[in-house]
């Protein structure tokens, strides 16, 4: 053994000592009264050594549902041989994921928002009944990776996250296809555009391999926030599921942990409010996913930090959209890393003052140290700032008689001719109503279809409207008709679809008073939402409007409904 390694051999041991002098897993296995509890460890076959050391948990989401699950169980070894080689004891353990894309369209929607507070509540009941050192979040997907931030910032104990990697693209005669591509399928079908043998083609080949959507919808939007957050490693947002990149990266946050648990960094250290701000800024020059906007907040609350829906409106304006990633344009996640990834962009975006510079990150290097290496690759991926797809950011709040709380569009997926428009409103109770509808040919050119008792109260769960926006697109539709609801859309949304509206239907909101035929004005460049009735007769209206109740009110789903609130805060359960 040469006396380089020797040296680094003698440091490690060093670094480990070091953090074994105050260590949270003593509490479980340190002392002559905690003999039983070492008596099970070995009982799974922990030696005294592993025992000694540090004590990681590996928070694994995989599972045989999701595609962006499937091979999470070899980034899981990936993670946990980076512990070891570091110093550490991994300890595995799992937590539930839904597959927004399978449960779309039917009840098992409304349990995918619900979700995210299970995968918080069960990660923090895990780290507290066996208090590890340090944890590392193995994620991907929609509601899973909002739910291991949550969990994290609530512990506050040092932790890395590391995801799966999006999917790459389909390939159909040369073209790039994915889920969005299969969605819009459906209503092309409906309007004679696609037989159903070109459609069943497509989906054979739209979702090539494992990973999340290549599209940048919520759960690559969510991804993409945590590295911009500083919490994941550079890479962390875009590295394809596929690439062996992916593995070294997996190996490189296990070892990272163990740097963060001996200098005692907590995800509160990073994820500040100017962290926050650099998450927001790189989802509006992405284009990210309008329930990014949903996640955020309820990531921020459990930090102690109140993120304001105006916060999002106010950086959209100083921060240019530089690119144009599926459902809005031609490019994909794969696109956006060979480009150079997050990194890129954020280093693109902090020439016009939206990047904090001096903000912390899990790799122990400020975001500015980061910044140093990275570079545009693709110009046409990641455009110039002072060039963009876009002056403003890809997601814009609106406000108005409709919607005073708030409502989110994004609006870099928005076709010129509908960033303002007036429509006559075709009024629906439910999804399923709406989708029947649409696919009957029964919506028409200047309709602004209105979904309610959709919200998180009402739905209850917020359930995703991809299927009637997709069946908007596919009908040819998207040009001429807007889609309005209490309830949420799918990242691969787009068109002139606008969710989130709060106050929800069954907290009494106004989109409850809205009637078949209201006129309906949304003006997207000033930030309105309004609905042409004068105040005497919306008053007329709710003297006699009696709020529908949720639509479940027993089990999980019953409770949840108690206890959310509305989606201008998060969707947040109540203190």
């Amino acid at each position: 053994m040469s006396s380089e390694t020797l040296g680094q051999v003698s440091r490690l041991s060093s670094s480990i000592r070091e953090v074994m002098r105050f260590m949270r897993s003593d509490l479980m296995k340190k002392g002559l009264e905690r003999a039983p509890h070492r008596s099970l460890y070995k009982a799974m076959g922990y030696t005294d050594e592993e025992l000694s050391r540090p004590m990681i948990g590996v928070v694994n989401s995989a599972n045989e549902v999701i595609p962006g699950h499937i091979h999470l169980d070899i980034i899981a070894e990936d993670v946990k041989a980076g512990i070891r080689m570091a110093g550490g004891t991994p300890v595995e353990f799992p937590t539930i994921g839904v597959c927004d894309g399978i449960a779309m369209g039917h009840d098992g929607m409304k349990y995918s928002l619900a979700s995210r507070e299970l995968i918080a509540d069960s990660i923090e009941i895990m780290a507290m009944a066996h208090p590890f050192d340090g944890l590392v979040m193995v994620t991907n997907c929609d509601k899973i990776i909002p739910g291991m931030l949550m969990a994290a910032l609530r512990l506050n104990i040092p932790t890395i996250f590391i995801s799966g990697g999006p999917m790459m693209a389909g390939r159909l005669e040369g073209e790039a296809v994915d889920l969005i591509t299969v969605f819009e399928g459906v209503g092309k079908v409906k309007s004679k555009q696609m037989t159903r043998r070109e459609l069943v083609v497509l989906e054979d080949c739209a979702c090539p391999g494992c990973g999340s959507c290549s599209g940048m919808f919520t759960a690559n939007s969510m991804n993409c926030v945590t590295e911009a957050l500083g919490l994941g490693l550079p890479g962390n947002g875009t590295i394809p599921a596929v690439q062996a990149a992916r593995r070294r990266l997996a190996k490189e946050a296990g070892m990272r942990v163990m740097d963060l648990v001996r200098k005692d960094v907590r995800p509160r250290d990073v994820a500040t409010l100017k962290a926050f701000k650099n998450a927001i800024a790189v989802d509006m020059a992405l284009g990210c996913s309008t329930n990014t906007v949903l996640h955020i907040p309820a990531v921020a609350h459990e930090a102690g930090i109140k993120l304001d829906l105006d916060l999002f409106n106010e950086i959209s304006k100083k921060t240019p959209n530089i690119c144009y990633l599926s459902p809005a344009g031609p490019h994909h996640v794969e696109d956006l890393d060979a480009a150079g990834g997050i990194q890129a962009v954020m280093k693109e975006i902090s020439s016009v003052g939206v990047i904090d510079r001096k903000s912390s990150t899990v790799n122990g290097k400020t975001v500015g140290e980061n910044l140093k290496k990275a570079q545009v690759v693709n110009p046409e991926v990641i455009r110039p700032a002072k060039s963009p797809y876009n002056k403003e950011g890809g997601i814009a709040i609106l406000r108005g008689n409709l919607a005073p709380d708030g409502a989110v569009v994004k609006q870099s997926a928005v076709a010129p001719d509908m960033q303002m428009n007036e429509g006559r409103a075709r009024v629906f109770d439910s999804e399923d109503d709406a989708i029947k509808a649409i696919l009957g040919g029964r919506i028409k050119a200047g309709d602004v279809v209105v979904i309610r008792y959709e919200g998180p109260k009402g739905g209850p769960g917020m359930r995703e409207m991809l299927s009637p926006t997709s069946a908007i697109v596919g009908m040819g539709l998207d040009k001429s008709v807007a889609l309005l609801t209490d309830g949420r859309f799918s990242g691969g949304t787009r068109g002139a679809a606008l969710g989130h509206i709060s106050p929800e239907a069954a907290e009494g909101g106004p989109i409850g008073l809205v009637r078949e035929g209201d006129k309906i004005l949304i003006d997207i460049p000033k930030k309105k939402l309004t609905l042409k009735v004068s105040d005497a007769e919306l008053a007329k209206r709710r003297k006699s409007f009696k709020p529908k109740e949720p639509r479940i009110t027993t089990g999980y789903l019953g409770r949840y409904a108690k206890l959310v609130t509305s989606a201008s805060t998060g969707a947040v359960f109540k203190d």
